[in-house]
C-alpha cells in the first residue's frame, strides 16, 4: 500500500473511496462539512436517518453521493467531542483498513485532519500511528501456503492535511513507512520455521542486509571464534545442537567516526527445547520465537538504514540453539565467562541471560553511548505484565526514562521494574560467582539482576520482551513486530530526526 500526502479539499478529489469522521452524537468536523456542502447536505439528511451514531469504530458506506467526485463516501465514528486515546485511535483506524479491504476501490482518500488524538505531537504523532497502523494491518504471512492471500485492491491511501501542518505529516509518513518496514522484516524472521531460521541463516540475512545497504558492516563470529574469545557461557548454549552459533555484529555509520555508537543486543535463539531441563512439548512450537529480540533489533536496524539516520549504531545478535543431546550443557555444570566471573547453571532453561552476557562484555570494545539488550527472557515478565507491555530494567535512570518516554509516544509501552540490591542475593551460588537463576520470586527482575553484573561499564537498560513479541495460540498466532517502534523512536529522539 502507497501512502500519500495531500494539501487539498477533500470534495475535490476524484477516488474511490473518500473517508469521513463523525462524531458521536452524529457531529460533522470541518472537513466533513465542507464535503456536505458541496454534496447540498446529502450527508446531513444520511445522519438524521440515524444510520450511524458516531461511536468509535462505526462506520457506514454511502455509495453515489451527486456533487462529490467520490465514488463512495465512508463515514466512520470518531466518538465523542474530547479528544481520543491510543487504543481508540487505533480502532478507528482499524475500523477504516477493515471496511476498504471489503471494497473493489483501487484507492482511498481519507480526510481525519480535524480529528484529535490525546497525547500526540500534533499532526506528526497523529498521522505516524495512524500511517503505521493501516501499513501493519496489510501484513500476511503465506509463504508456506499453497493457497496464497487474495490481491488486495486498494493500492494507495492519500491523507489529507491542512498547509500548516503538512510537513509533520510528510515526515511521519515517511518514518511510519520505514518502521513498519522494520516490523515486517522482523514478523517474517519470527514467523519463519525453526529448521530454516538457525544462526547460520541469520548470519546471512545480516549479509544481505549489508549488500543492501550503504554505512552497514556485518562480520560474523563462528563458533571457534565465540570459543576463543573466552564466551563460555554463549558457547555453552548452543554446543548441544546440530545448528552451530553465531554472534552477528552488524555495524552502521551514519555519523563522524569520533561519535559514540549506541548498541542494541538481541537474544536470538533461534529454538528453544529448554535443554537438559526440557520444556512440556505443549506450545513448544511458538519457542521458534526465542529470537524475536534478534528479531527485532533486525528490524530496528532496518528503519534505520531506510531513514539513514545521522547516529551510529552497533547491533550484536547472539544466536544459538538449545537442545538436549549428549554434548548438551547439564544442570550443576559450571561455566566461565568472557569477564572471567564464572557461573554455575542450575537450569538449561534460563539460557537466553548466558548468551547475553557474554554479549555485553563484547559490547565494550565499542565504548557506547548506551547499550540495550532486548530478549523473550522470563516467562514470569508475562504473568507480572501480560501481553500489552514489555518488562524494563536498567542501571541508568536517565536511559530507562527515555525508553519509557519512546514508548509512549511510539504507543508501544514499557513498564520500569526494580534492580534493587536485595534481588541479586537471589542468584548467590555455593560454587560459582553466580547462579543462573534465582529461585521462582521475581524471575523477571533476578534475570535482570543477572544480566546487570555484565553491564556495569557503560549505560544499560534491558528489555524483556516475552509477553509482546509474539502472540499465542489460535489463528492470530504469530511474532508482532514489537518493540521495534519504541526502539525505532528512540534512535530518532537521539538524531532529532
Amino acid at each position: 500500500m502507497e501512502l500519500v500526502v495531500k494539501s487539498v479539499a477533500a470534495a475535490s478529489l476524484k477516488t474511490a473511496t473518500l473517508v469521513l469522521p463523525v462524531g458521536e452524537g452524529r457531529k460533522l468536523g470541518a472537513s466533513a462539512k465542507a464535503v456536505d456542502d458541496a454534496a447540498k447536505g446529502a450527508l446531513s439528511a444520511v445522519l438524521k436517518r440515524g444510520d450511524i451514531a458516531g461511536k468509535v469504530g462505526q462506520t457506514l458506506l454511502l455509495q453515489g453521493i451527486a456533487g462529490l467526485k467520490a465514488e463512495r463516501v465512508l463515514l466512520v465514528g470518531t466518538g465523542k467531542d474530547e479528544s481520543l486515546g491510543d487504543r481508540s485511535w487505533r480502532k478507528i483506524a482499524n475500523a477504516i483498513l477493515g471496511a476498504l479491504k471489503g471494497l473493489n476501490g483501487a484507492d482511498a482518500v481519507l480526510a481525519l485532519d480535524d480529528v484529535a488524538v490525546a497525547g500526540r505531537d500534533a499532526h506528526y504523532g497523529k498521522i505516524r500511528l495512524l500511517a503505521e497502523t493501516l501499513l501493519d494491518g496489510e501484513y500476511v504471512f503465506d509463504r508456506f501456503k499453497s493457497q496464497k492471500a487474495e490481491p488486495r485492491a486498494l493500492k494507495k491511501v492519500t491523507l489529507l492535511a491542512d498547509k500548516a501542518g503538512l510537513a509533520d505529516t510528510e515526515r511521519a509518513v515517511k518514518h511510519a513507512v520505514a518502521i513498519t518496514s522494520g516490523m515486517h522484516f522482523t514478523r517474517d524472521l519470527g514467523n519463519l520455521p525453526p529448521n530454516l531460521c538457525h544462526p547460520t541463516f541469520l548470519a546471512e540475512e545480516a549479509k544481505n542486509l549489508g549488500k543492501a545497504f550503504k554505512g552497514l558492516k556485518v562480520e560474523v563470529l563462528d563458533e571457534k571464534k565465540i570459543k576463543d574469545l573466552g564466551m563460555g557461557a554463549f558457547y555453552a548454549v548452543g554446543q548441544g545442537s546440530d545448528q552451530p552459533p553465531r554472534l552477528i555484529v552488524m555495524n552502521y555509520q551514519g555519523a563522524k567516526k569520533s561519535d559514540k555508537p549506541f548498541v542494541l543486543v538481541g537474544k536470538g535463539i533461534t529454538f528453544d527445547t529448554g535443554g537438559i531441563s526440557l520444556k512440556p512439548g505443549a506450545g513448544m512450537d511458538e519457542m521458534k520465537f526465542d529470537m524475536c529480540g534478534a528479531a527485532s533489533v533486525f528490524g530496528t536496524l532496518r528503519a534505520v538504514l531506510e531513514l539513514q539516520l545521522p547516529i551510529n549504531l552497533v547491533c550484536l545478535l547472539a544466536c544459538a540453539e538449545n537442545m538436549p543431546s549428549g554434548g548438551a550443557t547439564r544442570p550443576g555444570d559450571i561455566v566461565t565467562t568472557m569477564s572471567g566471573q564464572t557461573v554455575e547453571i542450575l537450569n538449561t532453561d534460563a539460557e537466553g541471560r548466558l548468551v547475553l552476557c557474554d554479549t555485553l562484555t563484547y559490547a565494550e570494545r565499542f565504548k557506547p553511548q548506551a547499550v540495550i539488550d532486548i530478549a523473550t527472557l522470563t516467562g514470569a515478565c508475562i504473568v507480572a505484565l501480560g501481553s500489552h507491555t514489555s518488562g524494563l530494567m536498567g542501571n541508568s535512570e536517565a536511559l530507562v526514562e527515555q525508553l519509557l518516554d519512546a514508548g509512549k509516544r511510539a504507543d508501544d509501552r514499557a513498564w520500569q521494574l526494580p534492580l534493587f540490591d536485595e534481588y541479586q542475593e537471589q542468584l548467590d551460588s555455593p560454587f560459582a560467582d553466580i547462579a543462573n537463576i534465582g529461585g521462582p520470586k521475581a524471575g523477571t527482575i533476578t534475570a535482570g539482576c543477572f544480566l546487570s553484573r555484565f553491564a556495569k561499564a557503560y549505560d544499560w537498560a534491558h528489555l524483556d520482551i516475552a509477553g509482546t513479541a509474539w502472540i499465542s495460540g489460535g489463528k492470530d498466532k504469530g511474532a508482532t513486530g514489537r518493540p521495534v517502534p519504541l526502539l525505532t523512536q528512540y534512535l530518532l529522539d537521539r538524531a532529532n530526526a
